[in-house]
C-alpha cells in the first residue's frame, strides 16, 4: 500500500470499532465528536504533509526492510542525519498545527524495541526481534499511526510493581497459553491513542526477579477485545462544543489523552516483544525515554514558534511592538526557543548505532535537551502572557461580539490599533490563551514538565551518563594531584 491521504487516515480511524468513553458515556463515534476531532486533524497533518514533494525528505523515508517510500514516523533510524531530520520534522509539524500531532510516542517505542529485543534474542534465543520486524513492516506496509503505551498508574511509587495492594496498577500477564497471553492493567496519559490504529505497550520501570509477570511488551490493534479508554479532560474543552471556533483559539488542531485500560486481553505469540526478561525492561524504559526526550527538541521548539509569533501579533495589535522591553522579551523567547531546537539537534548529530543497526542519540544530551524543555516553555509561556496582556483571559465571548445590541460596545472599546479589527486581536488573544491556558496547554506547557518523565527522571539519567568520575580525573591531572 502506498503512503495514505489524510482522508484515507480518517476515514481508517472511523472503521476502528474503537470502545471510548467520555463525561461518564461511551463515545459512538469518536472522530465526528466535536471535542475530539481536533485531535485527530493534528495526525492527518502527519498523512498530509507526507503527500507534499517540498516536505517528501522530512516526512518521509526509504524503509530498507521494504525498500519502499514510508511515514518517518514508521521508519528505524539508520543515521545521524535521521535522527536530525526526525527533530526537524517535529519542529515543522508543531509549526504547522500549535498543537500535538501524537505519534512522535509509537515512532519512539518503535526504535527503542528494534534495538531492545535484539539484545534479549542475543541473549536468550528468543524470536522476539523477529515478531517486531514483522510487526514494523506490517505498519509501515500499510501507513499506520501506532501508540507508544509505557506510563502505568504506578499506585504507592514506594513500592515494586509486584508488591502493589492491587495488583493491576502496574500492567501485567494473568495467563500464558500456548498461543499468547493475557494481560490486565491500564496506561495512563496516553497520547494520541485515541487516534491510533495499534499500541505498543512498554513497562514503565527497571524491574527486579520477582516482577517477572510486569516485565511485558506487546502490540495489539485499538479495537481488541477488553482494551477502552476514558478521556481526560483539559481545560475549556466543551467550548468546541460552543458553536465558536473563534472562543477555541486554535479550532482546527489539538490534543487528547486518555486513561487506556487492558481488561483481559489477549495478545498472540507473534506480538509478543519482552515476556519475563525483567534485566531488560529498564533498558527499553530508557533508550524510549532517550528517544522521546530527543523529541522535544522538535515537537516544542515548532509549537513555540507558532506562540511566539502570536505574541508579536499581539504587540502589534496592541500597540506595543516598537516599545524597547516588548523587543526584549520575543528576543529572549526566541533565545529559549533556539536553545531546545539545539538540545534536539546536539543529541542527534552525536548518535551512534545500536548492536541491531538502528541509530541511539546520545542519551545525556537527549536528557538535557528534555530538562530544559521542563522549564524554558514556561518562560516563554510567561513572557507571551505578560506581552498579551490581562485582555487574553477577560475578553468577552464571540456571541458578545455578534450580538446585536453589545457587539458594538464590545468592538469599540476593546480595538487596539485602529488599523486592525476588534474581532482580529481577539482572535489572536485566543490562540495566546490556548496555547498558554487551554486544551493547547496539555501539549506545550504542562506536558512540557511530565511527558517523557517528570524532571526528577532526567537528573537521575543525568547523574548516570554525566561521567563525574572522568571529570574528577580532568581537574586532577592539571592541578598535578597523583594520589
Amino acid at each position: 500500500m502506498a503512503l495514505m491521504t489524510g482522508e484515507q487516515y480518517i476515514e481508517s480511524i472511523r472503521n476502528l470499532n474503537m470502545e471510548v468513553y467520555m463525561f461518564g458515556k461511551r463515545v459512538e463515534c469518536p472522530v465526528d465528536d466535536p471535542i475530539l476531532r481536533p485531535s485527530l486533524n493534528s495526525v492527518r497533518m502527519t498523512y498530509d504533509l507526507a503527500q507534499m514533494p517540498e516536505y517528501q525528505e522530512l516526512m518521509t523515508a526509504i524503509s530498507p526492510y521494504t525498500g519502499k517510500r514510508v511515514n518517518r514516523f514508521t521508519h528505524i533510524h539508520q543515521s545521524t542525519e535521521d535522527l536530525r531530520n526526525k527533530v526537524k520534522m517535529q519542529r515543522l509539524l508543531g509549526q504547522k498545527t500549535a498543537a500535538c500531532f501524537q505519534r512522535c510516542v509509537g515512532m519512539d517505542a518503535f526504535n527503542a524495541e528494534f534495538s531492545t529485543t535484539y539484545e534479549i534474542d542475543q541473549k536468550y534465543g528468543t524470536s522476539y526481534h523477529e515478531n517486531f520486524k514483522k510487526f514494523m513492516i506490517y505498519c509501515q506496509e500499510n501507513d499506520l499511526t501506532v501508540d507508544g503505551a509505557m506510563t502505568d498508574p504506578k499506585g504507592d511509587r514506594s513500592k515494586a510493581p509486584h508488591a502493589q495492594a492491587d495488583p493491576d496498577l502496574f500492567l501485567h500477564v494473568v495467563e500464558r497459553r500456548p498461543d499468547g497471553i493475557v494481560v490486565r492493567g491500564a496506561k495512563a496519559h496516553q497520547t494520541g491513542v485515541l487516534n491510533s490504529h495499534e499500541v505498543i505497550v512498554m513497562p514503565t520501570i527497571s524491574m527486579g526477579p520477582d516482577d517477572k509477570d510486569y516485565a511485558v511488551s506487546f502490540a495489539v490493534p485499538m479495537d481488541s477485545k477488553g482494551l477502552f479508554m476514558v478521556i481526560g479532560r483539559q481545560s475549556c474543552d466543551t467550548r468546541k462544543c460552543e458553536g465558536s471556533e473563534m472562543d477555541v483559539g486554535n479550532a482546527e488542531f489539538g490534543g487528547v489523552e486518555a486513561l487506556t485500560i487492558f481488561d483481559d486481553v489477549f495478545v498472540p505469540n507473534d506480538r509478543i516483544f519482552m515476556n519475563g526478561e525483567t534485566e531488560f525492561a529498564g533498558m527499553l524504559v530508557e533508550r524510549f525515554a532517550g528517544y522521546h526526550r530527543q523529541s522535544y527538541g522538535g515537537c516544542k521548539v515548532g509549537v513555540g514558534d507558532v506562540l511566539i509569533g502570536a505574541a508579536a501579533v499581539a504587540a502589534d495589535y496592541n500597540g506595543a511592538a516598537k516599545a524597547s522591553h516588548v523587543k526584549d522579551k520575543l528576543i529572549e523567547m526566541t533565545h529559549l526557543n533556539e536553545t531546545l531546537y539545539c538540545c534536539g539537534i546536539a543529541c542527534s548529530a552525536e548518535g551512534y548505532p545500536t548492536a541491531a543497526g538502528n541509530y541511539m542519540i546520545d542519551l545525556l544530551l537527549a536528557n538535557v535537551c528534555k530538562q530544559n524543555v521542563t522549564r524554558f516553555p514556561y518562560e516563554i509561556v510567561r513572557l507571551a502572557e505578560d506581552i498579551a496582556g490581562g485582555l487574553m483571559v477577560t475578553a468577552p465571548s464571540e456571541a458578545d461580539l455578534r450580538d446585536e445590541k453589545i457587539g458594538p460596545y464590545v468592538e469599540k472599546y476593546l480595538r487596539g490599533v485602529t488599523a486592525v479589527s476588534t474581532e482580529s486581536r481577539l482572535r489572536i488573544l485566543r490562540l495566546i490563551e490556548n496555547l498558554c491556558l487551554g486544551t493547547a496547554a496539555v501539549g506545550y506547557r504542562t506536558e512540557s514538565m511530565h511527558g517523557a518523565g517528570s524532571p526528577q527522571a532526567q537528573r537521575i539519567m543525568i547523574a548516570r551518563q554525566g561521567n563525574l568520575e572522568h571529570k574528577k580525573a580532568l581537574a586532577k591531572a592539571i592541578a598535578h594531584i597523583t594520589e
